[in-house]
């Protein structure tokens, strides 16, 4: 027993923050960071909560797969900055869209929604579920060193939501994680205990952006061919590649070494930057609703973060 995808849906916050509103915060300008990463802008949350855009999210992944809330048998939220340290943000998520499931929260950085979608699998295999919602979403802002133009500039906040149901949709999907707390990481900062005798450290993304560079390329390349020869299928069948929106140089120097047509990879950190585990599925989101999708293609995610972890599944779109 597999799965099938019947519904998508994001959100992401109001306020846009351009390449040049960020050059009057630090030393940088639009070229610098469009050359380099790919992005012209993000989103910030200044209104929003974090909750509310996975609700937001939610609600339109339940609308598109024609469902309610009470038809919910388990929520699952990839994130690894949620609203509260406790009660999960999946408990926050239940409560605001009135579903009465389980739920919980998962941890695999950037690719924690595909971490996620193998989670659910399992519920799916053991047929104790046949509604699904699993959202991915993070808010890198309030984690971000806004005055160290190396990463001020790389993130966004957002949310992206799907929703699973019995089906064979699902082909194939592989994890990986490689112990490493050092490339990129972001601490929990200021320890409260009296009794602590260790430093505590800025909760602030830390990366050492060339090591993360190569760590990437190769795990989108390893990914997809990985995902590709488990479920049987080769680079020739892939009608579209959604992967981790993190940077372009990443997704282009895969390309260069993988036999896909770069077309057919979809790309929107553009707009809004990384926004972590809800980056996937807001681009997945995006391709569906501008009718890119067809009934049968092959669609492969691929997704790489801090763990450091990897993730990639091939669908087939129903």
């Amino acid at each position: 027993m597999s799965f099938s995808i019947l519904g998508t849906g994001k959100a992401v916050p109001q306020f846009v923050l351009t390449n040049d509103d960020l050059s009057k915060m630090v030393d940088t300008n639009d070229e610098w960071i469009r050359t380099r990463t790919g992005i012209r802008e993000r989103r910030i949350c200044k209104e929003e909560t974090i909750t509310d855009l996975c609700v937001s999210a939610a609600e339109e992944a339940m609308k598109d797969a024609n469902i309610t809330a009470n038809e919910l048998d388990l929520i699952i939220c990839a994130t690894f900055r949620g609203e509260f340290i406790t009660p999960s943000e999946a408990s926050l998520i239940q409560k605001r869209i009135g579903a009465s499931c389980p739920a919980f929260d998962i941890n695999g950085a950037c690719s924690g929604f595909i971490f996620a979608l193998d989670v659910a699998l399992g519920y799916f295999a053991r047929k104790t579920v046949k509604k699904v919602l699993v959202i991915g979403a993070d808010n890198l802002s309030n984690v971000t060193d806004w005055n160290d133009r190396s990463t001020c500039v790389l993130f966004g906040d957002g949310s992206g939501a799907v929703v699973l149901g019995e089906g064979e949709g699902l082909k194939s999907i592989h994890l990986t994680l490689k112990g490493d707390s050092d490339v990129l990481y972001v601490p929990r900062g200021k320890n409260t205990s009296p009794m602590y005798e260790h430093e505590s450290e800025n909760p602030v993304v830390h990366m050492q952006g060339s090591e993360v560079y190569k760590f990437a390329v190769i795990a989108m390349i390893k990914g997809i061919r990985k995902a590709l020869k488990d479920a049987g299928l080769t680079e020739e069948d892939v009608a579209w590649v959604v992967p981790h929106q993190a940077n372009i140089r990443i997704i282009n120097a895969a390309i260069e070494k993988l036999n896909i047509h770069p077309e057919k990879f979809f790309c929107n950190l553009d707009k809004y930057g990384n926004t972590s585990a809800g980056s996937v599925p807001i681009a997945l989101d995006e391709a569906n609703k501008a009718g890119k999708f067809k009934s049968g293609d092959i669609i492969v995610l691929c997704a790489f973060g801090a763990g450091l972890t990897t993730g990639s599944a091939v669908i087939r779109w129903e």
